[in-house]
């Protein structure tokens, strides 16, 4: 149970300013959620039977930002940090299934909270009245149940960004979603094609770095797929192959669970094997192939992140992890010198975290590859402490030495480098300056 305690000052100071004036004053929503659940919330937000005008008055010695002011909200910033603090109100229609075109105050709390999308986000507290509990939230948090306040119908039809929601908050928060809610979910998904991309792209990030990220892909796929449309035809999709007992879709959401919760590597599980099923071919002895499906699977990365207005930087990262998803790096250092050179230390780090999901979402007896890529990772860091060439950077000579010794200035220089550079990867040529020199001196002559 909530205590004043356990509230930062500025809450505590929120709460008591507005009760001191007689009004009403409860935190509400994910903040009261998530400390029931024992977790530090990221934000603090106060419903109150106050008015915007009367709010803004009653914190007059403290900024105040009008963040929502047509939707009753205004942000007080209290010792730095922001409260949000919204007048109890009903909405009106939503016909853009986002937001309602116009809402009405209320003297009700139970109105206000009525209004909210799931039992556990539409609970109250405040330190004189303590929970508020009109919809049972408390027991369904209790239980690990997801459920719509009302009607699920009528939730999801005034914003539809509802229904990822639900999927999002199932997945971060381990929850089952109530068999009503569930259906709703299912039935009215198709508007989520009304929804901004970057609203979306928000909600899919938190949704797959969940902790039942796993159990969500497969039971709401056709949610997903809405919006990443490829992965309909992964569902049910069998392999035909001794490595894969399991369908794409449930490869793939194995994969996804399998990596550690960061953005871009969960992203690059869900695409890595996106272009499967039209990649497939069947050879005499009934074995399945995927020739060329990680190349697809990498245009499918970079098609989808732009449409859901995802930055460039992601964009690349992803992509290019899809791409080499299933490359085979031999354990000899040239090998992983090469592979250094071409990717660089972090991504080659992040591809070997891709390789290992991709690794233990394989029958169980290939499990054992992953103890290969574990001895990989050992090697890069290696060649890393000792401080071996495998970049220009770190050849011994330049650009600058080149020219002293006759190269003209110019793309012989850059070419000189590279193969000199080549050379030291392959361990042809020592990383010496003199060395390097007199071989760039005999280059000078032989390249054109």
């Amino acid at each position: 149970m909530l205590v004043d305690q356990k509230l930062p000052n500025s809450v505590t100071t929120a709460l008591s300013h507005l009760e001191e004036r007689g009004f009403d004053a409860y935190l509400v929503g994910g903040c009261v959620r998530d400390s029931l659940l024992g977790k530090q919330p990221d934000d603090w937000d106060i419903t109150t039977n106050a008015w915007p005008e009367m709010v803004r008055s009653a914190f007059s010695n403290y900024p105040v930002i009008d963040t929502g002011i047509q939707h009753g909200t205004v942000t007080v910033l209290i010792g730095h940090l922001p409260v949000e603090i919204t007048t109890y109100r009903i909405d009106g229609a939503y016909s853009d299934h986002r937001h309602p075109d116009l809402v009405q105050f209320t003297p009700s709390l139970r109105q206000d909270l009525a209004r909210r999308d799931f039992t556990v986000n539409a609970l109250a507290w405040s330190p004189s009245s303590g929970l508020i509990d009109y919809f049972g939230g408390k027991t369904d948090l209790e239980q690990g149940v997801l459920r719509c306040v009302g009607e699920p119908e009528k939730r999801f039809e005034e914003d539809a960004l509802r229904i990822l929601r639900a999927v999002r908050f199932a997945s971060v928060l381990g929850f089952s979603i109530e068999a009503h809610t569930a259906a709703a979910i299912h039935a009215q998904k198709e508007s989520l094609r009304e929804i901004p991309p970057e609203r979306i792209q928000k909600e899919l990030v938190k949704l797959l770095c969940g902790r039942d990220v796993e159990n969500i892909i497969l039971n709401y796929y056709d949610v997903l797929s809405t919006f990443i449309p490829p992965i309909q035809k992964m569902a049910g999709f069998e392999q035909h192959n001794p490595h894969h007992i399991y369908s794409v879709l449930e490869h793939t959401a194995r994969a996804v669970a399998s990596c550690r919760p960061e953005p871009a590597l969960r992203l690059a599980m869900l695409f890595h094997d996106m272009g499967k099923p039209e990649r497939f071919s069947l050879d005499q002895r009934g074995i399945g192939h995927f020739y060329g499906h990680a190349g697809l699977s990498a245009q499918y990365a970079k098609q989808l992140l732009e449409k859901l207005r995802f930055d460039r930087a992601t964009i690349e990262l992803v992509t290019a992890l899809v791409k080499w998803h299933d490359s085979v790096i031999p354990l000899e250092k040239k090998a992983v010198k090469r592979w250094l050179n071409r990717l660089g230390k972090e991504k080659l780090e992040l591809l070997l975290q891709v390789m290992t999901a991709d690794t233990l979402a394989l029958a169980p007896e290939y499990h054992a590859r992953a103890t290969e890529i574990e001895q990989t990772g050992f090697m890069i860091r290696k060649i890393l402490e000792e401080q071996e060439c495998f970049s220009l950077k770190d050849l011994a000579i330049n650009g600058q030495d080149l020219i002293g010794i006759g190269i003209p200035e110019g793309k012989q220089v850059g070419d000189i480098l590279q193969l000199l550079l080549t050379g030291v990867i392959e361990e042809k040529l020592p990383n010496e300056r003199e060395a390097l020199l007199y071989h760039a001196d005999w280059l000078k002559g032989h390249s054109k």
